[in-house]
């Protein structure tokens, strides 16, 4: 079930509705890594787009039209800021029934994955990802709509939060 909170809504700093009630999950922030290895993939191809607008037009048509080499560097710059934004957003937590993932700097999306729901965690890894030692947990449910990812673990993390996501997910389901 993924929807929209509100930044502000009468709890400091928390961005949940007081009105909601309940304790507040102890939430966890996703590692640094993740935010180094973005930043990397932004400056390797925007970097090389930087470059080929700058040279490909200004050895063609002349050096006056290198400056169309600006756009790939300003969007360079706001790319380094919004990644930073993007990365502080993401978060999760685990409570008693379920787990809950909150992103998103613009649209705040909470998804809340129930553990009797699961029916399949992966730990995925690419090669980027492994340079980085970082590793993501992909969550499966009966429902397409609330599978969810919490990207850029620490690899010994997203096996912890495998086994104990599949472990309360099989007691969840047992009982039905």
């Amino acid at each position: 079930m993924e929807t929209g909170s509100p930044r502000d809504t009468g709890t400091a700093g928390t961005g949940r509705p007081a009105a909601w009630g309940g304790e507040e999950p102890a939430w966890i922030a996703l590692p640094s890594g993740l935010l180094r290895m973005r930043r990397l993939l932004l400056v390797v191809w925007l970097g090389l787009l930087t470059l080929a607008t700058a040279l490909v037009p200004g050895l063609l048509a002349g050096p006056g039209w290198a400056a169309f080499a600006l756009l790939p560097l300003a969007l360079l710059i706001w790319g380094w800021v919004m990644l930073e934004r993007n990365w502080r957003s993401w978060r999760y937590a685990e409570r008693a029934d379920d787990l809950l993932i909150s992103r998103g700097v613009l649209w705040r999306q909470e998804t809340v994955v129930p553990y009797g729901r699961m029916q399949l965690v992966e730990v995925t890894s690419g090669p980027v990802e492994r340079h980085f030692g970082l590793a993501s947990v992909q969550l499966h449910t009966a429902a397409a709509a609330t599978d969810a990812t919490i990207p850029g673990l620490d690899p010994a993390e997203a096996e912890r939060l495998r086994d104990r996501l599949t472990e309360l997910g099989e007691a969840r389901s047992a009982g039905l």
